[in-house]
């Protein structure tokens, strides 16, 4: 009889089909939350047209959904702690697929914006979800660039919604860009068939069994038998996990994460919302319009996938930091008149370093939390972040409302990434806690000083 340390037969697997198969299927089901996000972009400039909404009424249409996922990311962050990140991913698909394909028999703008929101509760919660199962079953040499590649599905999504919506909207209208959000729930008996459960839910719920048979097909080069022990590091219970994240000297972190989280998602969000219409009102053709969208998430998946791969060579927060000050350049000179080439490879740079940085901020938060409280870390930096993200698209509405300057639109949208730079260079990894430490590992635990 062996005692096996759960956390350790994680951190030293080899990567194999196992988590070929949690990375295939977290990636997909977050390409289906970023489509279903990015839709309303894609829609705005003909729904404004169609229902005759000014600036304001679009904002807040466009923040109906991000206040349904500061919601969600909250409750469904901490729900799953207690029922499970299977079951709680799953609800999560269910309802934001099913809502947005109803969203698309919308004939006011009151039934798009209630049904946007109950979507959004779904778009929410199974962000954080999926990032913390990705980060529960990685190796822990590649923790950061699995999670980032993951993430980078968030962009995948948003692209083909733009690629399609260039070539739907204009010609068969907005509505099929929601009835193809059925997909998800044609495959949803693969999800349950194929999806595995948290190993540390699976422990904290005495299902010993299904955890053992799990940890072999992690790590398959060892034997697990039933007579070997699994231990998991001990865990504080507290009854108020939120609380959790302030001590053991994890407040300024904290207040840090959220503060970057909020900035970091009124950039993405606004842009996203807002990026065609500003575009077009520049004097861009709307297909042109939409190209930069689709731009911004090509450039996204870049980011996330070349930001994780420096984090686990450098720094997950020298890495944001120097995104976050790309990001912020390459909004200021987005509103200056350029050739053509060169606003492209702008908007890229932008996505790589705006949604680029949402990913790795996810990962960052991931990694600096223990497992007890990391979906409520999660859930609670994401659900405040969304204050950011509906600030966003009502930001957008209002400069567009205001009819400032070209350059003065960039410039407002830039401001919140010198604010999320300075906040990252405050995380500090000496408020990790002992467990902490221990459960993220060396070279884990390095990207967070």
């Amino acid at each position: 009889m062996r005692n096996i340390d759960v956390n350790d037969v994680v951190d030293n697997a080899t990567f194999n089909k196992f988590h070929w198969k949690v990375l295939f299927w977290c990636t997909l089901i977050i390409i289906f939350d970023g489509y279903d996000l990015v839709i309303y972009g894609v829609v705005l400039p003909l729904l404004m047209d169609q229902w005759g909404l000014n600036p304001y009424v679009a904002g807040l249409l466009g923040s109906s959904a991000l206040f349904g996922m500061m919601f969600g990311a909250m409750s469904f962050g901490m729900l799953s702690d207690k029922l499970g990140r299977k079951k709680t991913i799953i609800m999560c698909v269910v309802l934001f697929s099913v809502t947005t394909v109803i969203n698309g028999f919308a004939t006011t703008p009151w039934e798009f914006g209630i049904l946007r929101f109950i979507a959004g509760l779904g778009i929410g919660g199974v962000m954080p979800n999926v990032v913390s199962l990705m980060s529960e079953y990685s190796p822990k040499k590649s923790r950061s660039t699995l999670v980032a590649l993951m993430f980078s599905g968030y962009a995948v999504g948003g692209m083909m919604s733009a690629g399609l919506g260039i070539w739907i909207v204009p010609n068969f209208g907005w509505e099929i860009m929601f009835y193809l959000a059925i997909v998800p729930m044609l495959i949803l008996p693969f999800m349950l068939k194929f999806l595995p459960e948290s190993v540390a839910f699976l422990m904290a719920q005495k299902r010993e069994g299904e955890a053992r048979s799990i940890l072999q097909r992690v790590a398959q080069n060892r034997n697990i038998t039933e007579r070997d022990v699994l231990i998991v590091p001990p865990t504080t219970e507290s009854k108020a996990p939120v609380l959790e994240l302030f001590r053991d000297g994890r407040a300024m972190s904290t207040m840090m994460f959220w503060t970057a989280f909020f900035c970091c998602l009124l950039m993405v969000y606004a842009l996203g919302s807002w990026l065609p219409k500003l575009m077009s009102s520049a004097g861009y053709a709307l297909s042109s319009s939409l190209m930069f969208l689709m731009v911004l998430n090509v450039g996204a998946i870049v980011g996330a996938v070349g930001g994780g791969w420096l984090a686990d060579r450098f720094s997950l927060r020298s890495v944001l930091v120097s995104f976050f000050l790309l990001g912020s350049g390459s909004l200021i000179l987005l509103g200056y008149e350029s050739p053509m080439w060169f606003l492209y490879t702008l908007m890229g740079i932008a996505g790589a370093t705006t949604i680029g940085s949402q990913i790795l901020l996810y990962a960052y938060v991931a990694q600096y939390y223990p497992t007890s409280i990391r979906s409520t870390g999660l859930g609670w930096a994401s659900g405040i972040g969304r204050n950011g993200a509906i600030v966003g698209p009502m930001l957008g509405g209002t400069l567009l409302a205001m009819a400032l300057p070209h350059q003065m639109n960039f410039l407002a949208l830039a401001i919140p990434g010198a604010i999320a730079t300075v906040a990252i260079a405050l995380v500090d990894r000496k408020g990790l806690s002992r467990e902490t430490r221990a459960q993220v590992g060396p070279v884990a635990a390095a990207t967070t000083h």
